[in-house]
């Protein structure tokens, strides 16, 4: 069985590595010409880190991340509103941490360098569209840096893990579109001392005034004890145009919401004003669509389940999808794959497309949302007046149930 992934980011470098696990060889073919340390800030939940610690990762992981203690909410004047402890110190088997998505991308990548045959693993190609028939399905490929066209690809299965713009689920859904709901975001990181107890997550505000999302995710950086502070700042504006993925972030078009967001425990302003990176993407989705698998062709990640990117959560589905699909290949090993990825679809296509669903309406700052809403958006005398902390919980609690980990579900 000849397995080509096209796409070698998060979810294509796990399923190569999950397949290699079970026994069975398949080709990367991702479009970058070189695999660089890209992009800012991820943090890996539970469920997660359970895949990854079952592909051997969990010790370099740790190694490069910080692990976080606690996840903290607060109101876009500072003050608190609600605080659970996370990870380990949750009751959680494995840790959650944060860390530079480029570090986790490239130690996937050099597992599959290691792991997999040394020519397994193709750059440079960019793919253009797939055909299929009885026989098998044929990958037509143009080289990236220059445009030229490449010699086709022959394979038996097709996963298409080349995220929310893939080309190949455009050849199944031609008139699709990203969601586009008026929210745009803005990641930076800083170079500052711990915040809090160093290891704390922080979401302040809610996207209708201004959301800061905050956590360290490289520790003592210099000796006197800097680390690399992780941002993401979001506001959703009525007919506001949508950020460009490929334009660095402009300070002028979003430092004075947070302005005057000066707090005892945080200048936020000042993270925002000291960023040694800042880049712009909008917040954007997909509508869950009824079929993921057409013939020898299957989508998986975010080519399969584009969502919000909150909550964490978009790594750790695709991870989940590597791991099920290639148990069903292992399954189905000698047999019809078409018939693997009939089940990998019946087994993930609804729980992801209702996180989808559940990202747009009751996100995990739904909490910050919730009290903006008791409060008028003031600031509060006492938060156990406007809201009980065991009805946070309950907000909390939801949304991990609804992605899969709840305490109770996350060591399944």
């Amino acid at each position: 069985m000849k397995i080509a992934i096209v796409g070698g980011g998060i979810g294509g470098l796990s399923l190569a590595l999950a397949l290699h696990q079970r026994g069975i060889q398949s080709e990367v073919f991702e479009t970058v010409p070189e695999v660089k340390e890209l992009g800012v800030g991820i943090t890996l939940l539970p469920h997660a880190m359970r895949e990854l610690a079952a592909l051997g990762l969990q010790p370099q992981l740790e190694a490069v991340g910080i692990e976080n203690e606690e996840s903290v909410f607060f109101n876009r004047f500072g003050q608190f509103i609600y605080r659970e402890p996370r990870g380990r110190h949750a009751g959680y088997a494995l840790p959650e941490i944060g860390l530079p998505r480029g570090k986790l991308h490239r130690l996937l990548y050099e597992a599959a360098l290691e792991r997999l045959s040394p020519d397994a693993i193709h750059t440079n190609r960019r793919c253009v569209r797939v055909e299929q028939d009885e026989n098998g399905a044929t990958l037509h490929f143009t080289q990236t840096s220059s445009g030229m066209s490449l010699p086709p690809v022959k394979a038996d299965v097709v996963i298409a893990c080349d995220g929310v713009n893939s080309t190949l689920r455009r050849q199944f859904y031609p008139e699709e579109k990203v969601a586009f709901a008026g929210i745009n975001t803005w990641r930076g990181v800083t170079r500052h001392k711990p915040i809090l107890t160093g290891r704390s997550y922080m979401r302040v505000g809610s996207i209708d005034t201004g959301k800061m999302v905050i956590y360290p995710i490289v520790d003592k950086l210099d000796d006197e004890g800097h680390q690399l502070i992780n941002w993401v700042a979001e506001i959703q504006r009525d007919n506001a145009a949508m950020n460009d993925w490929n334009h660095k972030g402009d300070l002028k078009d979003f430092l004075g919401i947070f302005k005057d967001w000066r707090f005892p425990w945080l200048d936020v302003a000042a993270l925002i004003a000291n960023a040694e990176q800042i880049l712009e993407y909008p917040m954007v989705d997909k509508d869950p669509v009824p079929q993921w698998t057409f013939g020898r062709v299957t989508l998986l990640g975010d080519a399969a389940h584009p969502m919000y990117p909150r909550g964490s959560n978009g790594s750790a589905q695709a991870l989940i999808d590597a791991r099920v699909l290639a148990e069903q290949l292992a399954l189905q090993a000698g047999g019809d794959a078409r018939a693997a990825l009939q089940a990998y679809e019946q087994l993930r296509l609804a729980p992801t497309a209702n996180i989808v669903l559940t990202n747009r309406s009751v996100p995990p700052d739904f909490i910050n949302i919730k009290v903006d809403e008791l409060s008028g958006g003031k600031p509060f005398a006492d938060i156990d007046a406007l809201i009980s902390q065991q009805e946070l919980r309950a907000i909390s609690d939801h949304y991990k149930q609804v992605a899969g980990f709840s305490l109770e579900t996350a060591t399944k």
